[in-house]
């Protein structure tokens, strides 16, 4: 898992899902993109694996141990022994806290899944994925994202 930098914008980058195929996890902190960060939900606290905090939240809330709410853009790798039904109950409840978007990267079957509050796009090998509400304009093809 990497943070990368687009016109001095924090943008998560993924690349095959390192915290479960060689057990070794990742954090970089940039301005704005942050890997496993705490935040609350409507019904508990939660740590993402991926999330984006818009310079506005930074002014809000500083630098605060566990972010008050959901951060406006969520990723999650999963990992063959998640289920799917409780990954999308999650994301639902991320979008349901203050949260925009939610990534849901399946690099196992080379899919993705972007939610927001009103759809759901499916990617697949081959397709490129990008933003729906958060970051617009950001693309990547999912091939280079997991390959």
């Amino acid at each position: 898992m990497y943070l990368l930098l687009e016109n001095n914008r924090a943008i998560a980058c993924y690349t095959k899902a390192l915290e479960f195929r060689n057990g070794k996890t990742f954090r970089r902190v940039t301005e704005q993109g942050y890997t496993e960060v705490p935040c609350r939900t409507s019904k508990q606290g939660r740590r993402p694996d991926v999330a984006y905090l818009t310079p506005e939240l930074v002014a809000q809330f500083g630098n605060v141990p566990t972010l008050p709410q959901s951060f406006p853009l969520i990723a999650e790798i999963v990992s063959p022994t998640d289920l799917a039904e409780e990954l999308f109950l999650k994301a639902q409840e991320y979008l349901q806290s203050g949260c925009e978007e939610v990534w849901l990267v399946f690099p196992e079957s080379w899919l993705v899944f972007v939610m927001t509050d009103n759809q759901v796009c499916g990617f697949k090998a081959g397709d490129v994925v990008g933003t729906q509400k958060v970051l617009l304009g950001f693309s990547v093809a999912v091939d280079e994202l997991l390959g």
